[in-house]
């Protein structure tokens, strides 16, 4: 799985882009059948279809982001929220040097809270910076691609996520997930218990119901989504 831009200086100079796209994802448990780095490897796969459909910059990803709801779980890995607005400030300051002053941070770690309020401050003045996708996306491409589950109820490894790495990183996919839903759909006190309390195998979600084709689709919306996002952060002048 090789999921970085393969560009060079002469490349950036030729396309010139204006907006940069930055993925943001975690390194946590997904249960026994999808890699720690799945929410970055989705990042990454939405980063890489926005840059085939889009003149944007797409940057090497964030790997290990805000994911302290995962408690112990064997190899997850956390930054402080604090941590992960500085990195990003600082990337954003230094994407200005080069001449881009337009990012996106494409999200697919829900845990990563911190990023709206990033977003909201890098805008006080003028459209500077967009988080992406956001609910209302991610339940546009679940209508679209056909998905029998929300958002909600399909929290982590389920059917979404499934669908999205059967599609586009088939490989990293392990056997296990056709028989490994688990409904957790109330769950009260997240943020204060974590993930542990409300499942035992890491799972919040139905992967039995993934396929290569519902992850497609899924990309397909987005990427047919971002338009919006990009036409918000360039209708200003640099």
């Amino acid at each position: 799985m090789n999921l970085l831009p393969n560009i060079t200086t002469v490349d950036v100079q030729e396309q010139a882009p204006r907006v940069a796209v930055l993925p943001v994802g975690s390194y946590e448990q997904h249960g026994p059948y999808l890699p720690l780095i799945t929410d970055t490897a989705i990042a990454c796969i939405i980063a890489r279809e926005l840059a085939a459909a889009y003149p944007v910059l797409s940057l090497p990803p964030i790997s290990i982001a805000c994911s302290h709801e995962h408690g112990t779980w064997p190899g997850t890995v956390s930054i402080s929220a604090r941590t992960l607005h500085a990195v990003i400030t600082d990337i954003a300051a230094s994407l200005e040097v080069s001449g881009i002053r337009k990012l996106v941070l494409v999200n697919a770690h829900g845990g990563n809270y911190v990023l709206s309020n990033i977003v909201q401050e890098a805008n006080l003045t003028e459209p500077r910076m967009s988080l992406f996708p956001q609910s209302r996306e991610w339940n546009r491409a679940r209508e679209h691609a056909g998905l029998s589950s929300n958002a909600h109820d399909d929290m982590h490894a389920g059917e979404i996520e499934t669908s999205i790495l059967l599609h586009a990183e088939p490989s990293v996919v392990r056997q296990g997930y056709e028989t490994a839903d688990h409904d957790a759909a109330d769950r009260p006190f997240l943020l204060t218990l974590g993930m542990q309390a409300y499942t035992k195998t890491g799972v919040i979600g139905f992967p039995s119901r993934a396929t290569a084709e519902k992850g497609m689709a899924v990309l397909e919306s987005l990427v047919a989504s971002f338009s919006s996002h990009l036409a918000v952060l360039t209708a200003t002048s640099d």
